[in-house]
């Protein structure tokens, strides 16, 4: 018999965890699905990073609203999961009159969306507070609520807060379709087996329209992947004057390729967007890296090639859905629904940008629908919001340090040089509530192989570390699941006797 849950929630990227943390409040049987080896690999582990304040989506549909109202949850969410946030605020750059005109058009929206404290500074005001922008600059539109986060750090910690919570998550579960009874969905098949609930939350990002389809719903929604490219800039070689960030005055490909810092002390620039045809497709191009390039050299001139480290790519599920909101001609909005002819189902669509922003009051919508459904949500009494985060040994006081190799001595080997992370850090993100088992888990949580060398040097201890904590070989460890072993065998592990030809060549 199929175990039965109150919500199934599939997909946990940014959305489906938070979705997950917000429900853990309530006295509900919570099951969370996530297809790939680890949570947040999708979407949610590429994008730039950015919490928008919101003066970008037409007035009146689901993105201005839920990015909105988000910007003033992070403060206190952040601080209740344990995560880092720096309300740096941003700026969008005007070189010309003609883009200075599309500021104005900005800062009404953004007041039309209900944006504090926008104003629009002069070229020289700009080039006071950054010397390094570009010195034609005309004006600028100032955002201060804008702020930076780490979007996979974020995701982490609220799907270790619902876990913590008593939701139960289950890694390499792919969704494969619903079970119906008549008109109404009461639970999920998938590659583990069948599983039974009242409730089935769409949260499957770059997917969400097949599994939609699945259910008869939104036949005409389509997600078409728009993929975006960046680089990343050696902090040794180039800083900001100050943590902000710079956007160019948005096209209709969207709001253009961004100069920023980051929470980790790199600058960032990108990314493009450009529609690709499948939803696996995030490889670098060289033409892509030619267009942000010189899209973040007509911000900041002073980048250069030779300060890129990193360079990465992302898709964005990027929609066809129009608003709910009939005053407004809008083709590419989030879909937060529960569908009017299949009942059990809540749909969650089209979340791109600002979707990494938009994600707690997303959940909030979650549970608005499903109260407005019926749903009696009692709270638990025990329900703990907050997620203790785990000592990160560069960010340390001296003593601090000291005192933490005292109680264990890992913390005082230090694997990866460029960004200072301990074996200490490694193994406790290895027996942390949702367990790092893969390199790639390891480096996007603790941020080792980030830096100059891009993991050259930590690379082997860290599969050594994992290894041993899991009770595998070195062979077995993977660089983010499936197929993708670092290793196949042992250097000397060769039967000379069988050496072929081919085989020495």
């Amino acid at each position: 018999m199929p175990k039965t849950y109150d919500v199934i929630i599939i997909g946990a990227g940014i959305v489906g965890s938070l979705v997950a943390r917000f429900l853990s409040r309530y006295k509900l049987d919570i099951l969370l699905i996530e297809k790939e080896v680890d949570v947040g690999m999708g979407t949610s582990s590429a994008n730039s990073a950015i919490l928008h304040a919101g003066y970008d989506p037409p007035t009146g549909s689901n993105k201005a609203l839920t990015n909105v109202m988000a910007v003033e949850m992070w403060p206190g969410l952040s601080q209740e999961l344990g995560i880092k946030y720096e309300r740096c605020g941003d700026f969008v750059v005007a070189v010309n009159e003609e883009e200075a005109q599309v500021l104005e058009e900005l800062l009404e929206r953004g007041r039309r969306n209900g944006v504090p404290g926008l104003e629009i500074i002069s070229g020289k005001e700009l080039r006071q507070r950054e010397p390094l922008i570009r010195p034609d600059v005309v004006a600028a539109l100032w955002a201060p609520t804008g702020a930076i986060s780490d979007p996979f750090a974020a995701t982490v910690a609220a799907a270790e807060n619902a876990v913590m919570n008593g939701v139960e998550l289950m890694l390499e579960t792919a969704f494969e379709d619903f079970i119906i009874e008549g008109t109404r969905i009461i639970g999920v098949r998938t590659n583990r087996g069948e599983f039974l609930s009242r409730w089935t939350v769409n949260a499957a990002g770059l997917y969400a329209d097949e599994v939609m389809h699945q259910a008869g719903v939104r036949p005409e929604f389509v997600i078409k992947p728009r993929r975006g490219e960046y680089v990343i800039l050696d902090q040794a070689d180039f800083k900001l004057t100050q943590l902000t960030v710079f956007f160019p005055t948005p096209t209709d490909k969207g709001k253009g390729i961004v100069v920023g810092g980051t929470l980790h002390g790199n600058v960032i620039v990108g990314p493009n967007a450009n529609f690709v045809d499948s939803k696996e497709n995030k490889a670098m191009t060289t033409e892509g890296i030619q267009e942000i390039w010189e899209g973040g050299n007509k911000l900041l001139p002073a980048i250069k090639r030779k300060h890129i480290i990193a360079q990465f790519a992302g898709l964005r599920a990027t929609g066809n859905a129009p608003s709910p909101n009939p005053d407004i001609n809008y083709n590419q909005d989030f879909i937060i629904e529960i569908p009017d002819h299949v009942s059990g189902l809540v749909n969650l669509g089209g979340i791109e940008s600002p979707g990494f922003t938009a994600a707690p009051a997303i959940a909030l919508k979650v549970i608005e629908l499903l109260q407005g459904a019926g749903e009696v949500l009692v709270e638990k009494t025990d329900w703990n919001p907050v997620r203790v985060p785990r000592p990160v040994f560069r960010n340390l006081s001296r003593n601090e340090q000291a005192a933490l190799i005292a109680r264990d001595p890992a913390y005082g080997r230090i694997v990866c040089r460029c960004e200072t992370v301990t074996e200490g850090e490694i193994r406790a993100e290895i027996h942390a509530p949702i367990p790092a088992t893969t390199y790639d888990a390891i480096k996007r949580r603790t941020w080792t192989g980030t830096g100059r060398c891009q993991g050259g040097f930590d690379m082997p201890r860290v599969v050594a570390i994992l290894a041993e904590e899991l009770g595998l070989t070195p062979e077995e460890i993977t660089k983010k699941g499936g197929a993708s072993n670092f290793l196949s065998r042992r250097t000397k592990d060769v039967d000379q006797d069988h050496l072929s030809v081919e085989a020495l060549i």
